[in-house]
């Protein structure tokens, strides 16, 4: 079945076709922009695309949310005509895109705003637009002595009643990356995460596919504490769900989020100017505010509200207090520990 995105975006193309017949269909058709799905999508809508439609003098553009898994299999599929313009990915899968050749260099000489990010999201192969950052969420209502490190999940109180995502998820491997340091391992070895996890399985009522489902259990009273997504977390408050956010005494986990331009776009300068958009100060700016706050990586936005009570008060103090984990080293493993655990961690 034909999903309205797709509709969407042809009906756009033979419109554009039919004023200028010399077009093809690749060149005719609208930037399209693979955002996440949820928040993400949502604050991309609200802020980043009228940014671009002023910035271009509203050119057409269509978010297509999906996970960086299909992002890059709907590209690998279709080299010669992708049909995806900008990418966007964790750490994890932006190396892989790489890997495979997917990728167009970012011109860093164009652009206006890439001298203005941490030097961690200069990546020339494409900026990180933003941070995700993973620490520990809990019910306050349920919870009365707030966490403080991650060996808290283990707590006999909590028996039936933690909540984690697979390793599939961004956020599900960060976690046991850090649970195996916790026991001696690292980022090439994660068996003592594995064996971590035998003794955890009494305290958990739910391991989700992903961090939306997994903030979800807190709106609906499934479990009362976990590894969380900072951004899902607020969002919950926002609508009245009690849950709070604490960075653990080990250090929040921080994933750069690259925005990347699809090589073989037939929209590669529509491209350069949606990234351009997503990095700059207004937009970055705004997105860091209320309800959306998503963290930034532009040096010049200054923070404040809930990020800078809770996480850092300027991107220098969040470089330093973060823990940027080794996503060359973990993917080198990934693909072996996901099918790991999904047979051993099982409710």
């Amino acid at each position: 079945m034909l999903s309205r995105r797709h509709l969407l975006t042809t009906a756009l193309s033979l419109g554009a076709m039919e004023l200028f017949p010399g077009l093809s269909f690749a060149q005719a058709r609208p930037l399209v922009f693979a955002t996440f799905t949820g928040s993400w999508e949502e604050a991309h809508k609200a802020v980043l695309v009228p940014a671009y439609r002023k910035e271009t003098g509203n050119a057409p553009i269509v978010l297509d949310p999906m996970l960086s898994v299909d992002q890059i299999a709907k590209v690998s599929a279709a080299r010669a005509n992708p049909p995806i313009d900008v990418m966007l990915h964790d750490p994890g899968p932006a190396l892989v895109a790489l890997a495979q050749d997917l990728v167009e260099p970012y011109p860093v000489e164009r652009s206006a705003s890439f001298k203005d990010l941490i030097p961690t999201a200069q990546e020339a192969s494409g900026p990180a637009a933003f941070f995700q950052v993973v620490g520990l969420t809990y019910n306050p209502d349920t919870v009365k002595t707030p966490p403080t490190s991650w060996a808290d999940l283990w707590r006999p109180e909590f028996k039936g009643r933690v909540g984690i995502t697979n390793m599939n998820s961004t956020l599900g491997t960060g976690f046991m990356v850090e649970v195996a340091k916790m026991h001696g391992g690292s980022e090439s070895n994660i068996d003592p995460a594995f064996k971590a996890m035998e003794s955890l399985k009494p305290n958990l009522s739910a391991v989700a596919a992903n961090p939306g489902a997994l903030a979800t259990l807190f709106q609906q009273g499934q479990v009362d504490i976990s590894p969380g997504n900072f951004n899902a977390i607020q969002i919950l408050k926002a609508k009245g769900v009690p849950v709070e956010f604490v960075a653990p005494k080990e250090g929040a986990i921080a994933f750069k989020t690259a925005i990347q331009i699809v090589k073989n776009s037939p929209n590669r300068e529509l491209a350069f100017k949606l990234i351009e958009a997503a990095i700059s100060e207004p937009v970055q700016t705004r997105l860091m505010q209320a309800p959306y706050l998503i963290v930034p990586t532009n040096a010049k936005v200054k923070m404040t509200g809930e990020i800078a009570k809770v996480l850092a008060k300027d991107t220098e103090e969040l470089q330093k207090k973060f823990v940027f984990q080794d996503w060359k080293t973990i993917n080198a493993g990934r693909p072996a520990w996901i099918e790991r655990f999904n047979r051993e961690i099982k409710l």
